[in-house]
């Protein structure tokens, strides 16, 4: 046994009434109520005392019941010598209690200053406090030596099994506490997870919607500037007009796929697809992929035909959509094409946010030019 055991306060909530199940408080107070009784039936039975004796007994007692009130409070301030002092109190009332002849009260208050101190002060200084208190029983107690030194032994170990008690539920408070504050921190680092996720989700369709009508506004730009015909200018604005109706649309359904409420991917990817042309391939056994895995498949999809029409008008796209055994793998190509003059709009950020996407998911995004053209192959698990 290290010196730090010698030295230690037993835990707070192992000297806290706080935590205290119903019985246990009823049981403790009952006790309580058990050793007043004693000691004020012992100090008066069989005895024709003066009244000033009866007023002294009485007065006995009330200062036991004060001083054991404000060793609780001390010890459970972790204040040591204000313990110790209390404790004394105690053991020299009971020698004065011996010593005017109140010998059962002077037993009882003994032997419970050697299991108060055992339960509730360092181990050290519980030790040489029941000693002494225990000592004094022992001296004064008339019963055979045998019994006498059983008794003083069973005190001692019913002492220390009271701080092992109160230790274990102390440490098992403690223990419920840390698990509460835990379970708190999960509920919030998944609430703050959960916020950013919606952001990410809002942000991609929000990019994606405002990138595609950058895209025709710019067209409309540089044909106003080229003096084109009205009609082409018009087909711009339109365009532009219906992809902000698209964007609306595709926010709703975001909201939507984050309550769950979702289409198939391979659904969406045709719907998708199907305003350019493109052509969908599916393979694998189909099934219904996690919310995050889905929402990933559909983003890169969006803003790698979004580039298409920026970076490649006209070029011929392929999307192909496999599952696997443990993953889901998109794959968009398109044939390639002469760089026009939208060329330069956006800021490039697209496939990057694609790409930390899709490592949060634990998958991959590659993106580059082939021969062909150019192609964007995202796999993540599912």
């Amino acid at each position: 046994m290290t010196c730090d055991n010698w030295t230690r306060w037993p835990v707070r909530e192992a000297l806290s009434p706080e935590g205290l199940t119903r019985p246990r408080r009823l049981l403790t107070w009952v006790v309580r109520a058990v050793f007043i009784g004693v000691l004020l039936w012992s100090a008066f039975s069989g005895r024709d005392m003066p009244a000033w004796g009866s007023a002294l007994a009485m007065l006995m007692v009330v200062l036991c019941a004060v001083t054991i009130a404000w060793y609780f409070h001390a010890t459970l301030q972790r204040q040591a010598w204000t313990s110790l002092c209390s404790l004394g109190l105690l053991v020299a009332v009971g020698a004065v209690a011996q010593g005017t002849g109140f010998h059962i009260p002077a037993a009882v208050l003994w032997c419970s200053c050697a299991v108060l101190a055992l339960e509730r002060l360092p181990l050290g200084a519980a030790t040489a406090a029941a000693l002494l208190a225990l000592g004094a029983f022992a001296l004064v107690n008339e019963d055979p030596w045998p019994v006498t030194a059983a008794v003083t032994v069973g005190l001692g170990l019913a002492g220390y099994v009271l701080r092992l008690d109160a230790e274990a539920r102390g440490n098992a408070q403690r223990l419920l506490a840390q698990e509460r504050a835990a379970r708190a921190a999960e509920a919030e680092s998944a609430a703050l997870a959960e916020r950013a996720r919606i952001a990410r989700e809002i942000h991609d369709v929000l990019a994606h919607s405002l990138s595609a009508q950058m895209v025709h506004l710019e067209a409309a730009r540089l044909l106003i500037e080229r003096d084109a015909d009205r009609e082409q200018i018009h087909e711009r604005v339109v365009a532009a007009r219906a992809m902000a109706a698209e964007g609306l649309a595709e926010t709703r359904q975001a909201l939507s796929a984050l309550r769950g409420e979702m289409t198939p991917v391979e659904d969406y990817l045709r719907r998708l697809a199907a305003e350019d042309g493109t052509r969908v391939a599916v393979s694998g056994e189909r099934r219904t992929l996690a919310t995050d895995a889905s929402q990933a498949v559909r983003r890169v999809a969006q803003e790698a035909l979004t580039n298409v029409r920026k970076h490649a008008s006209g070029a011929k796209v392929t999307v192909c959509l496999e599952y696997g055994e443990e993953d889901v793998t998109l794959d968009v190509r398109d044939s390639g094409g002469a760089p026009g003059d939208l060329t330069a709009s956006g800021a490039g950020y697209g496939l990057l946010g694609m790409r930390e996407r899709a490592e949060l998911l634990g998958g991959s995004l590659e993106a580059g030019p082939e021969e062909d053209g150019f192609a964007v192959r995202l796999r993540v698990p599912g």
